[in-house]
């Protein structure tokens, strides 16, 4: 990839087949929910061995909404992740708790018609990347986009993951989208054919589109 693409995560994996054929496609990021109110959540549908099997190269994300950082820690340790994902009302100490057992943390932040990007402040030294969604029924997943253009301004040195709603309509816009701070992709609901399960052949086509 050229400097100017963003990296590619694929959020909402549970099942083994469905990952194994994803993971062929070679995403920067695969990501796990752990939150049992989500329609993804993947309980313990997969083993530290399965997600050990993944190809190499391939970074492997928790999700988590609200738990402590000691649960979080105990799921890193189970099953091998790479990073940690909190979409909660997680605070500063919470992600620096875990940064400080050697786990990279990206915070996650609802975005409506408006952002106080203020509220970010207090995370700059206790995250290694910011997410940013669309403000909704759930913390995540919701399959809606927020206005980008929110993001134009963005002046933090954190780096970040757009999520919510990019389809492959989107493409071209996400292809030729230069923000400041952009860092990665998020590709969850708009891929599915049903919660949890991916539609390999539309991501087969949108990883092609972004990475032409």
């Amino acid at each position: 990839m050229s400097p100017t693409t963003p990296y590619l995560k694929v959020c909402g994996m549970r099942q083994p087949d469905n990952l194994a054929a994803v993971a062929a496609l070679q995403p920067d990021f695969l990501g796990f929910i752990f939150y049992p109110k989500s329609s993804r959540y993947v309980g313990a549908q997969l083993s530290g061995e399965e997600l050990a099997a993944l190809p190499a190269g391939i970074r492997k994300v928790g999700v988590f909404v609200n738990e402590s950082p000691e649960a979080v820690l105990a799921r890193v340790a189970e099953l091998g992740l790479d990073l940690v994902q909190l979409h909660g009302q997680e605070t500063p100490a919470d992600c620096a708790a875990i940064q400080a057992a050697g786990v990279p943390v990206v915070k996650a932040f609802s975005v409506g018609k408006e952002f106080d990007f203020k509220k970010l402040h207090p995370y700059v030294g206790s995250v290694d990347y910011f997410l940013f969604d669309t403000q909704g029924a759930q913390p995540g997943g919701n399959g809606t986009a927020f206005n980008w253009n929110l993001l134009a301004d963005y002046e933090l040195p954190v780096p970040y993951f757009l999520a919510g709603g990019l389809s492959l309509e989107q493409a071209e816009a996400l292809r030729n989208l230069r923000l400041p701070g952009l860092f990665a992709l998020d590709l969850n609901s708009c891929f599915e054919t049903e919660p949890g399960v991916k539609d390999v052949k539309l991501l087969e086509q949108m990883f092609e589109s972004l990475r032409a």
